[in-house]
């Protein structure tokens, strides 16, 4: 028999109506419009782009950006490789994510956000990457959304285009580390990162779950 889910709260957004549901056994749930976002029991392939972007960092004082907080998955993956001389800054698009995170999710998390090497950021990545000074960053994770997608192979796209690659690099020091996560392999995305200045790290794929891969992409800046 199923186990039913419980509504816990939920915040309208202008992108649908963001939920968030709970299991008797404290399995956590995240949906949009109806859409499965993120699930607490299946996020492999989130703590592999945090533990293998970070890991692939020279810096021995990483300033790391994370895009996406999500329920804090990646946040708290990242923290536990990354030295106490860290700094993370966290970009999160909707409030109510930290909000949540802080609340309901924190024993998810293990109480990440409140790490002290932690700054939250409510807003757009893509406009902070745009904004930011040459070299800001050892390293950028993008745990957004769907990720790299059919829909989104054009020049233009705001997270994975050209001319967003172009300031993912600019923002990234010499030799740092840009690591996105995806639904599904991207080979256009693929080339557009290769095209960009950037080296593709092998083994790009990971399991994300029993029944589809997601794609972990880590990539170093030339």
């Amino acid at each position: 028999m199923p186990r039913p889910w419980n509504l816990i709260a939920s915040e309208k957004t202008p992108d649908g109506t963001l939920e968030l549901r709970r299991r008797a056994d404290g399995e956590h749930l995240i949906q949009l419009s109806g859409r499965v976002l993120m699930n607490s029991a299946a996020r492999r392939s989130e703590e592999v782009l945090a533990t293998r972007g970070c890991g692939a960092s020279r810096s021995p004082s990483p300033r790391v950006l994370i895009g996406g907080l999500g329920m804090g998955c990646t946040l708290r993956a990242a923290l536990d490789v990354l030295p106490k001389s860290a700094t993370v800054m966290v970009a999160e698009l909707n409030p109510v994510m930290e909000e949540w995170c802080r609340g309901p999710l924190v024993e998810v998390n293990g109480g990440a956000i409140h790490d002290t090497r932690v700054t939250m950021f409510h807003g757009d990545v893509s406009r902070h990457i745009s904004g930011v000074s040459h070299g800001s960053y050892d390293v950028i994770l993008l745990d957004l959304y769907a990720g790299p997608n059919e829909a989104a192979d054009n020049a233009g796209d705001p997270f994975y285009g050209l001319a967003a690659l172009a300031h993912q690099r600019r923002a990234l020091s010499k030799g740092g580390v840009l690591a996105v996560w995806g639904e599904r392999r991207d080979l256009a995305y693929e080339r557009r990162v290769g095209q960009s200045g950037f080296t593709l790290q092998p083994r790009s794929l990971e399991a994300g779950g029993d029944a589809w891969k997601h794609a972990v992409y880590v990539a170093l800046r030339e």
